[in-house]
């Protein structure tokens, strides 16, 4: 299941495509999101979703997902964010005291439109 704060990304991930597009057929998007604890399937199903009506309805999604590092001084763990309660205290030791790292940008890498019979594609 898809949640609120993935639909608004999944419209907006939708948005820049179609932007970028010009209205042309996309066929494929590539995706880098850093540091948003998302669950893969269901951006990549909110997108499709999304795009239904669109010159973009049938594009494959391709997602990078990058999370954030977690560093806990009080017991030393150091590890990726997997889940939202790692944003909040270590999953090792229940610390308070953690320190997050990385980037938390989504950014579309690039589209693949469909120009006439070969798909082309545009950073």
């Amino acid at each position: 299941m898809i949640a609120v704060h993935e639909l608004g990304l999944c419209q907006a991930i939708v948005d820049a495509t179609l932007s970028r597009a010009r209205g042309r057929r996309v066929t494929a998007l590539r995706v880098r999101i850093g540091g948003h604890v998302v669950d893969e399937a269901a951006v990549r199903q909110g997108v499709q979703v999304a795009a239904i009506g669109t010159p973009a309805e049938g594009a494959r999604v391709d997602l990078l997902l990058e999370p954030m590092e977690l560093h806990c001084p009080g017991c030393g763990n150091t590890a990726p964010v997997s889940d939202h309660m790692a944003l909040i205290a270590c999953p090792r030791c229940g610390g308070l005291d953690i320190r997050l790292s990385g980037d938390d940008q989504v950014l579309l890498e690039s589209i693949a439109v469909q120009a006439s019979d070969e798909p082309s594609e545009v950073p």
